[in-house]
């Protein structure tokens, strides 16, 4: 990891706030999709499931671009590239804690039958936009 989030960067991505995650495809188009963001130890997280277009997309190309707006103040903005890491163990319980921060909720309702889960963990390698302490 060679950039750092700032301390109000930090607690941006630690409020339950969508963030939209940007990857790329096998022709070398931006897709964007919008989901559920966390930090762990410096990392932004993201969850999945195997076999969705990002997760297709970055078992090719793990460059990855986040980018999270306040919804109460729209010129607090944090957006974070590097590369993205798959990790299955303990994506499960990940995906569930993202459910009690967005939702409330203990477990993720939306599981599907045979569905695994993957996290996603972005070493920032640059933060070009983000709040100062």
């Amino acid at each position: 990891m060679t950039a750092t989030l700032t301390a109000k960067a930090r607690a941006l991505l630690e409020r339950p706030v969508i963030a939209n995650v940007a990857t790329v495809d096998g022709a070398g188009r931006p897709q964007i999709t919008p989901v559920w963001i966390d930090v762990e130890d410096g990392a932004v997280v993201f969850n999945t499931a195997r076999g969705r277009v990002k997760d297709r997309n970055l078992a090719v190309n793990p460059s990855v671009a986040v980018s999270v707006v306040d919804p109460d103040d729209p010129f607090n903005v944090v957006v974070v590239r590097g590369t993205a890491r798959a990790v299955e163990e303990g994506a499960n319980a990940h995906i569930d804690r993202l459910a009690r921060k967005y939702m409330g909720l203990d477990e993720y309702p939306m599981r599907q039958p045979g569905e695994v889960r993957v996290k996603y963990v972005l070493e920032p390698d640059a933060i070009p936009m983000q709040p100062a302490d």
